[in-house]
């Protein structure tokens, strides 16, 4: 069976979608497959922000594709590992989790990832440089974890 990895932010629509898609780059999605979601509602059905979308295609991943939708309790049964992009909303995972279980499948995205940052910070309302430093965040703790599986 597959591995089911789960990316999520608040609205999904700049962090998490980028993150789907670098994640989908570095893996073999026949043995792992990989959704984004968010904790917040805003954007339900609406594609990436346009700024996620642009980043991504510059290094060469497309995730126009995707769509929001919201992050929910069922969630915590179908994927075996969710990561939060920030301590905010790695809090509001947790709590949704009905059991100890669902709070061992959560943990930060640079958790783990030495000499960087446990956030990866919202780049929303900042300019598009915020969105190619957040690219290369999640490019360098989506290396981290591929690295990790492959080695497991």
């Amino acid at each position: 069976m597959a591995t089911r990895i789960l990316m999520v932010c608040l609205g999904n629509i700049c962090r998490s979608p980028l993150a789907e898609g670098i994640m989908k780059s570095k893996v073999d999605t026949s043995r792992i497959m990989v959704d984004s979601a968010g904790t917040g509602g805003y954007h339900l059905g609406e594609k990436p922000d346009a700024r996620s979308i642009a980043t991504a295609l510059k290094f060469g991943i497309d995730i126009s594709g995707q769509r929001c939708r919201k992050f929910a309790a069922p969630d915590f049964k179908h994927f075996d590992i969710i990561y939060a992009m920030d301590l905010q909303n790695y809090k509001d995972i947790i709590s949704l989790a009905r059991s100890d279980e669902d709070k061992k499948k959560v943990q930060l995205l640079m958790e783990g990832v030495s000499g960087e940052t446990l956030e990866i910070p919202d780049p929303y309302y900042g300019g598009e440089d915020g969105f190619d430093r957040v690219y290369k965040l999640i490019d360098l703790a989506c290396d981290h974890i591929a690295n990790k599986m492959k080695n497991s």
